[in-house]
């Protein structure tokens, strides 16, 4: 069983590991309460610019029905709030998914923990100092959140996608990409004719302006390096070819010489044979 929390002269909650316990209730005339964890953050290994150390309060147990804005609205009576966000676990943002803003993949419904951002760096007290028995309120007469039927509702009426506005940004898309494949075979043909070979077999390169990186080889240029290895090997298989004639040549001339060789070697010692003397 964890040990009971600490609470200040002031009211405020402080249980072990630095958290401040924070009570939340849907509305003012709820009688279930929720309670959330606060605390500043300070993981100074994380590189996110996003995160401010000094200015960044750290919260856990956020309900799903609590969007980012209805987390704003929440926590901007400690002072202007620049940003918020939720993700499922700690650490780093992940990525997500930006190439349509029609088609997304749907979130979990789970409590998550959130990283709100102040304006001010004394917010972040106000936050940590602000009293147990002062719930923060989700849902008032200003800015009511929607529960039960109106929010499936509302949900499904936003995730329908308007005819018009998705062919709008189709048709955006599709001129960019024009645009941009014209601009490659504009780049390419340039490049064609910057490396184009004279009657000599010369290519004239220019010198880029200062701070240029260099250009890649174009679809030509590398055309153009194929075909000269594809000589050189060529040549190279050619030359081989007269190499191992020449060797082979070689290897008979050198077999003759050692059938002679002893055929000689019979011939000699035969005659020695007949020369000997025999008295009887």
């Amino acid at each position: 069983m964890a040990p009971p929390g600490k609470q200040h002269a002031s009211g405020a909650c402080v249980i072990p590991g630095g958290f401040t316990v924070l009570s939340l209730k849907f509305r003012s005339s709820s009688s279930a309460q929720h309670q959330l964890c606060v605390k500043e953050h300070r993981v100074r290994a994380e590189k996110n610019s996003n995160r401010p150390l000094d200015r960044t309060l750290f919260v856990l147990n956020i309900p799903p029905y609590c969007s980012e804005s209805v987390v704003k609205g929440m926590f901007s009576q400690f002072g202007p709030v620049q940003s918020v966000e939720l993700s499922e676990k700690p650490g780093p943002k992940e990525a997500e998914n930006t190439l349509s803003q029609y088609f997304k993949t749907a979130g979990r419904q789970c409590f998550k923990v959130g990283y709100i951002v102040f304006k001010e760096a004394s917010s972040i007290a106000a936050a940590k100092s602000h009293p147990l028995n002062s719930p923060l309120l989700v849902s008032n007469s200003k800015k009511p959140v929607r529960v039960g039927l109106q929010k499936w509702i509302h949900e499904y009426t936003q995730s329908i996608v308007k005819q018009d506005a998705l062919q709008e940004a189709v048709d955006e898309f599709m001129n960019q990409y024009d645009k941009t494949k014209e601009e490659e075979v504009e780049r390419l043909q340039k490049e064609a004719e910057q490396q184009q070979e004279d009657e000599e077999g010369w290519v004239k390169v220019t010198k880029g302006g200062k701070g240029t990186k260099a250009r890649p080889h174009s679809e030509v240029a590398n055309q153009k390096t194929l075909q000269k290895e594809d000589k050189k090997k060529r040549r190279k298989e050619l030359v081989n070819f007269y190499t191992w004639q020449r060797r082979d040549t070689q290897r008979e001339h050198i077999a003759q010489l050692r059938k002679k060789f002893e055929e000689d070697k019979q011939r000699i010692a035969l005659l020695r044979a007949q020369r000997k003397f025999r008295p009887y």
